[in-house]
């Protein structure tokens, strides 16, 4: 009863935290998969599909991040876009 609300707040912000590190990795993973899409000559489906799906990914967790309205310097408006 007591201190209730202040534990959900602290997982919120657990949450948020965790978030933004999955959104950091996701995107470093994306644009490994497009260098490895790049350096490759003889580009074969299911590297485009990992691409495609790092990709999605990382823009999945960034509607979330979104959706949560994070906000932390290390989310700029600017890299979302279709």
């Amino acid at each position: 009863m007591f201190g209730r609300k202040n534990t959900a707040q602290k997982s919120k912000l657990q949450y948020d935290q965790d978030l933004l590190d999955s959104i950091d990795e996701a995107k470093s993973d994306w644009l490994r998969a497009q260098e490895t899409q790049n350096a490759i000559s003889e580009v074969d489906d299911e590297i485009i599909a990992q691409t495609q799906l790092a990709r999605c990914r990382y823009l999945y967790l960034y509607r979330e991040a979104r959706f949560r309205k994070v906000h932390n310097n290390r989310i700029q408006s600017s890299v979302f876009d279709y």
